[in-house]
């Protein structure tokens, strides 16, 4: 079964390569028939955007638009669709999209220069692709968790089936393998639906942006501000629940000679901040750095197309055998970061409530 997925997967990347590669090396109207760039490429698809971008063909992007909504200080609340703004070619009401390392709004004068002074008035709250993935995920494990829920409490003392059967092993490894060997059976219950709150969360979305069409593709977990979120959850919870002897051995590690103390304490207190930092860095960057390589594989097809399409051709097999390779690679990632990033938060959670 799992063979013939992948088998399946490879024809339909081999299938898709070679339109791709004409629709990099025909220019379209509008078409400047400028050479393709990699660099730009990969930052656009991975970074945030206003609108859900879904393909190029022949010089015309196609893409999915999302609700632009913006406050300015002195004109109020303006509400439409990132349609209007036609891909950054034209202005609506004022505004303008640019794009660059990531799209921004800009206040534009009547002879399309940019306006700094009302730029800076305006409040982007937009709802991003970013942020409309976040808002799927979460709605996703609602309803999944909450059927899960419902089907408990009507089927009590009967085997699990469908998606419970699914998911109760992963939930059961969680808690004992996780929460129960980290924090301890004493204190793991009061700590373990944040654990899964986390874990669930993470892989999803990593899976969710393995997927390259819509509602897929978002680079959430690689979006810097997410992992941040995250690991200032785990800062909080740790600090509030540290106890006497967690904060002992913080400040003034018994059986230390004072002198040692005080290059000791710094670092442990240095320590404090580095351990959520160390979890923040560690899902962006390796969330990051995969979907960085496939696009970097899928790009080599664009470049040689254009020398000639024959190398494109030739190029598209290749990279789509390493593309499904990276693939496979990522679906263990995507579950592997999850783990070690709900891991990491239960040790940190155990050294705090640890007793003497």
């Amino acid at each position: 079964m799992m063979l013939r997925l992948f088998v399946g997967f490879f024809f339909l990347i081999i299938a898709f390569c070679p339109f791709s590669v004409w629709g990099a090396s025909v220019g379209g109207p509008g078409d400047d028939n400028e050479k393709f760039q990699a660099g730009d490429m990969i930052m656009h698809h991975i970074l945030d955007s206003h609108d859900w971008h879904v393909l190029d063909w022949k010089g015309h992007a196609v893409s999915v638009p999302l609700p632009i909504i913006l406050f300015h200080e002195g004109k109020g609340l303006k509400v439409f669709s990132s349609s209007k703004f036609d891909h950054g070619h034209a202005t609506h009401q004022g505004y303008n999209l640019v794009y660059g390392n990531t799209t921004s709004i800009e206040f534009v004068n009547e002879d399309g220069t940019k306006n700094i002074e009302e730029t800076e008035k305006i409040w982007d709250i937009s709802i991003t692709k970013n942020v409309f993935s976040l808002i799927l995920s979460i709605l996703i494990l609602l309803s999944v968790f909450i059927t899960i829920s419902n089907r408990y409490k009507k089927n009590q003392n009967k085997a699990p089936t469908g998606i419970q059967s699914l998911l109760e092993p992963i939930v059961i490894f969680v808690r004992d393998d996780i929460a129960k060997s980290a924090i301890g059976n004493k204190d793991y219950k009061k700590y373990l639906p944040f654990l899964l709150t986390v874990f669930f969360f993470i892989f999803l979305n990593n899976l969710l942006g393995l997927i390259p069409f819509f509602p897929g593709g978002a680079n959430l977990t690689g979006n810097i501000a997410v992992p941040l979120v995250l690991a200032a959850m785990v800062f909080i919870i740790t600090t509030l629940s540290g106890k006497k002897y967690y904060w002992q051995h913080i400040f003034a590690m018994p059986g230390v000679p004072k002198p040692v103390l005080l290059i000791l304490t710094p670092i442990e207190i240095f320590g404090v901040f580095l351990k959520p930092l160390v979890l923040m860095i560690r899902l962006f960057a390796n969330i990051t750095a995969g979907h960085i390589i496939i696009l970097s594989f899928f790009s080599m097809i664009f470049i040689f197309g254009e020398m000639s399409p024959v190398a494109g051709y030739g190029v598209s097999v290749f990279s789509g055998l390493f593309v499904l390779f990276m693939m496979t690679l990522e679906l263990l990632v995507a579950f592997l970061q999850a783990y070690v990033f709900t891991l990491l938060a239960a040790m940190y959670f155990g050294m705090a409530v640890e007793e003497h």
